[in-house]
């Protein structure tokens, strides 16, 4: 018999594809990036980073606002620092004056119910541009920990909402939220990096804040890419720790692993479409290769597919200032 069941059926025209849509993308499941340095009107395009900048803290009052204005209500930022200001030990990054503590205040005093995300990671602040203390050419854990945890409490009292380790060190999310409840943080967030994978992807972001390891690399704590298991393991480890929010990175080549977690978790998920995936897609459509926006919203849609609830993209801005969907 003729299929009594015609699948076309409900792909007929856009109205009845509206009705039956799965999935959608809203300004409440975006966050955005933002990479900050010291000085005064300071706008700089990253090199391979195509129409995406660096600025100061006077460009990121104005910059806030805009992006509340046009729907968007969490941002995370990443500091670059002054190389004069890096030690092995990160100790830049709990000074409470340091840059991203000034960082997070002044979007405060601009759009105060602006969600800040914070990275936690001694990356950008170590003279190595290791996620970690080191001695002897190895990566430090429990002793790296220890700085981690003064950097998120330093960042929840300059009014931090979320803090986000992406160091991958073993234990720091429950000593991080232990941190955090002792001095009465009761609600700073914990939006834990759990399986962020040793990628090739991270190239253009580590160019944006010189954060490039000057020896070795960052297999030692981050997860092979061969694995997925082991990134199911640490994922539910850390929500046992603590965690409020479980992060994938990077983001289209691991839905896998968003996909398996959605399976087995009640905890938000969230990704992240990765430097490397925004210049990729940057640079292929000025070459004509794909369409640009198209595919800016394909992608977004695979994760909210996969099971993301937030996407951390920088694409944010764009995709709700331009893309029609």
């Amino acid at each position: 018999m003729y299929p009594i069941k015609r699948n076309r059926r409900l792909r007929a025209n856009q109205y009845i594809r509206n009705l039956v849509k799965e999935n959608n993308i809203s300004a409440n499941d975006l966050i955005y990036p933002l990479f900050i340095i010291d000085g005064k009107g300071i706008k700089e395009e990253i090199p391979s980073m195509r129409d995406y900048y660096t600025i100061s803290l006077d460009i990121l009052k104005k910059e806030v606002k805009l992006l509340w204005k046009i729907g968007i209500q969490a941002v995370l930022l990443f500091p670059k620092i002054n190389e004069s200001l890096k030690d092995n030990k990160g100790s830049e990054a709990i000074n409470k004056d340091g840059l991203v503590q000034r960082a997070i205040m002044t979007i405060k005093e601009s759009v105060p119910s602006m969600i800040v995300i914070t990275d936690i990671a001694l990356d950008p602040y170590s003279s190595y541009g290791h996620d970690g203390i080191v001695k002897n050419g190895e990566i430090l854990n429990d002793e790296t920990v220890e700085i981690l945890q003064k950097m998120a409490l330093s960042h929840a009292i300059s009014g931090a909402d979320i803090v986000a380790p992406s160091d991958m060190m073993d234990g720091r999310i429950k000593k991080i939220r232990l941190t955090l409840e002792s001095k009465n943080y009761h609600n700073t967030s914990i939006m834990s990096y759990s399986a962020k994978f040793a990628s090739n992807y991270y190239g253009p972001f580590r160019d944006a804040l010189g954060s490039k390891p000057n020896f070795g690399d960052k297999k030692s704590y981050q997860i092979d890419f061969h694995n997925s298991k082991q990134a199911i393991d640490q994922a539910l480890r850390d929500i046992d720790e603590g965690a409020d929010i479980i992060m994938i990175k990077p983001g289209i080549a691991y839905l896998d692993i968003v996909k398996e977690l959605s399976l087995k978790v009640n905890t938000p998920i969230a990704s992240y479409q990765v430097s490397g995936e925004y210049s990729m897609i940057k640079e292929s459509a000025l070459k004509g290769i794909i369409e640009y926006e198209q595919t800016i919203y394909e992608q977004l849609i695979a994760f909210k597919r996969a099971g993301c609830k937030l996407i951390v993209t920088y694409f944010a801005k764009e995709f709700l200032q331009k893309i029609k969907i």
